[in-house]
């Protein structure tokens, strides 16, 4: 059927998504999902509301979300944007604030979705690359662009970058927008909001998904000045007024309200990622500092790839990207301390066979 295809479609390269198998009792850590439920008063709310109105149309301005986020990051509601999960959050700032004559900039070793954007949208890229160490120079993007999107921390590898080294990089580019995609943020990471007052220039996205174990409900949101915002709401009212549905919103703002179970979660997550990376250092792995909710890792003797099958063999689940530069390495999401433990004995009598 392609003889029906718009022209632009043949030359896509789609995404793609982590496996989600229906298979019983496999551990999986391969899609960066948080292993412990959403916050109980985000359920609750979801109750709540689920009921006849669902009949009604949701808020399209989601304005009782972006006022609670708002409250959080210190902010207006008018430097709040809302959205069905921080990948469409992504696909609003290509289109309204990344698509300029001079190209856009990232990271060659990155999340995958940015070079899926460009080719969608027409948008000159050029990506720029990591050093030996996977980490991301800065002063490798002193160069003229249109505008500058860069994770942090950064997606696969899961090593931050400075808040110092941000408000530097948005200094030199002030007529750039420069986005910063905090998925990952809580685990570790400096957020660049307290930037947003000083840079006009400045658009920070981040997701539920990932901290508040929203990834089965969808909501992502980007925080900037008032002018960048517009522009996403112009495209996403251009697109789809109602992105969010009436339960993703009371849920959403009942989760960003509850700072303490964020708190219980993310400290739990961050500390069995330290006790994984010991025990896959002393199975001989190198692992990059990682301030997410996954490592990313490489045996010494053994290719990515084989590990990658033995373990799905024996019905454990982890990422691999065969890609060049991190063919060789896993990328592993943090679970539970059992499904961890799980993870490397089994990786214990792989490397043993």
């Amino acid at each position: 059927m392609s003889r029906y295809w718009s022209p632009i479609v043949s030359r896509l390269r789609p995404y793609v998504a982590g496996e989600q198998p229906r298979i019983p009792g496999l551990v999986k850590l391969n899609t960066n999902e948080n292993p412990y439920g959403p916050s109980p008063k985000a359920l609750g709310a979801i109750r709540k509301v689920a009921d006849d109105r669902l009949r009604l149309y949701p808020d399209p301005a989601a304005t009782q979300l972006r006022e609670a986020i708002a409250a959080r990051f210190g902010l207006t509601a008018e430097e709040v944007f809302v959205g069905n999960g921080s990948d469409e959050v992504l696909a609003h700032a290509f289109q309204a604030l990344l698509n300029h004559d001079l190209p856009l900039l990232y990271p060659d070793v990155s999340y995958s979705f940015y070079p899926t954007y460009s080719l969608l949208y027409g948008i000159g890229a050029i990506e720029i690359p990591v050093d030996d160490k996977f980490r991301i120079r800065l002063s490798d993007y002193d160069r003229p662009c249109g505008a500058i999107i860069i994770p942090n921390p950064n997606a696969p590898t899961g090593i931050g970058l400075p808040l110092a080294g941000i408000e530097a990089l948005l200094a030199a580019h002030p007529d750039a927008v420069v986005v910063i995609d905090e998925a990952y943020v809580d685990f570790g990471g400096e957020s660049a909001v307290p930037l947003i007052s000083r840079y006009p220039n400045l658009l920070v996205i981040q997701t539920l998904s990932k901290s508040r174990s929203f990834a089965g409900l969808r909501v992502g949101f980007a925080l900037g000045h008032r002018d960048l915002i517009e522009a996403l709401v112009r495209v996403k009212d251009s697109f789809n007024s109602y992105p969010l549905d009436r339960l993703a919103q009371v849920a959403a703002t009942a989760a960003i309200k509850d700072e303490a179970w964020l708190e219980t979660s993310r400290r739990k997550i961050i500390a069995s990622r330290e006790s994984l990376v010991r025990e896959l250092e002393s199975l001989d792995f190198e692992v990059l500092p990682s301030q997410a909710n996954f490592v990313f890792a490489r045996h010494e003797s053994r290719s990515g790839a084989s590990l990658q099958l033995a373990l799905r063999e024996r019905r454990v689940l982890v990422r691999h990207f065969a890609k060049p530069r991190i063919s060789e390495f896993l990328r592993i999401s943090i679970g539970t301390d059992e499904e961890c433990a799980l993870l490397v004995s089994t990786i214990r009598e792989i490397l043993a066979v």
